[in-house]
């Protein structure tokens, strides 16, 4: 059954891991602003964390003669700690009252679902359900959305906040 998702996960790993450096470069560039900036930090990290568990997720997929509940566990390991990191941030960055740019209920919400799908995905493949693989694709893609548009929205945050000087 895994094997004719190999061109799914190659592509979106791919994409992933391609994004996810995309992410660190433009870190770089204004590294300063972000560590002082509680909301932009865990946006960082957010970003990061969630296109590096997109890649992961992918690569074991990838691993050869894996059976369905194997992947299930894995992803499941993967997604807990992965959700735990995006909500943890997203609170920690709504309680600091730094920047409130894109902090809404609605995108916390939405993210977390999109991440809460990875989990279900992972559950049902532990109890050998290969429609946890399509639920997982439909989580992944819109986490992807949500991915890009938090890491625009770290862009604005950092360009929007004033300088001192």
């Amino acid at each position: 059954m895994l094997e004719q998702w190999d061109n799914f996960f190659v592509m979106v790993g791919g994409g992933a891991a391609g994004l996810a450096g995309l992410i660190f470069v433009a870190i770089s560039i204004n590294p300063e602003r972000i560590v002082r900036n509680t909301t932009h930090k865990n946006r960082a990290i957010n970003m990061l964390s969630g296109f590096s568990a997109i890649f992961m997720a992918c690569s074991l997929a990838l691993l050869g003669n894996q059976y369905l509940p194997a992947l299930g566990f894995e992803w499941l390991f993967l997604w807990v700690i992965a959700t735990f990191i995006f909500v943890r941030g997203y609170v920690v960055a709504i309680i600091s009252g730094m920047s409130s740019i894109g902090l809404t209920p609605p995108r916390l919400a939405g993210g977390t679902l999109c991440y809460l799908a990875e989990v279900l995905g992972a559950v049902l493949l532990i109890l050998g359900r290969s429609i946890g693989l399509y639920i997982a694709a439909i989580g992944t893609i819109v986490l992807f959305a949500f991915l890009i548009s938090g890491a625009w929205l770290l862009i604005v945050g950092i360009y929007e906040e004033p300088t001192k000087g």
